[in-house]
């Protein structure tokens, strides 16, 4: 029988189905299917941060492409971080690997990356892509048997 939503996958969500204000929080529910690999892609061309010496407001299309772990996040939550940047300073590079910090604190996916096409400012239009790859054990234990192979 396929595994689907739980009762108790929306006991730890908070913004789902409230009035809310911008909150940098991201809310996550478990992944039923933990043993197989699908990338959930979200996009949005609402997202919206300013320039941290003028204040003037920097518009981009943004993707998040993931392979989740144990968690997905929730879309509300996502929609309600990504509002939090609204009025915040950060240069593009920055804010793009905080999101990309963010949601692998959240999930601890397999795999993901943030991709943020900015509108032209200037008549330069500025893409960011940060991705994470969740290292696998082997590599890691190959990668420390190397090191205690050089001392």
């Amino acid at each position: 029988m396929a595994k689907m939503t739980r009762k108790t996958d929306l006991d730890e969500l908070t913004l789902l189905g409230q009035k809310v204000r911008p909150v940098k929080k991201l809310e996550t529910f478990p992944n039923h299917h933990p043993g197989r690999d699908y990338t959930v892609t979200m996009k949005t061309d609402e997202f919206t941060c300013v320039c941290p010496k003028t204040g003037q407001p920097d518009f981009a299309k943004l993707t998040i492409q993931y392979i989740p772990g144990r968690n997905i996040v929730e879309s509300k939550s996502l929609k309600m971080y990504l509002w939090s940047y609204r009025s915040q300073g950060v240069f593009h590079e920055h804010g793009i690997n905080a999101i990309l910090d963010d949601l692998v604190s959240a999930l601890s996916p397999r795999w993901c990356k943030v991709t943020g096409e900015f509108a032209a400012r200037g008549g330069i239009a500025i893409v960011v892509e940060a991705e994470y790859r969740q290292e696998r054990e082997e590599e890691r234990d190959k990668g420390e048997k190397g090191k205690r192979g050089r001392r």
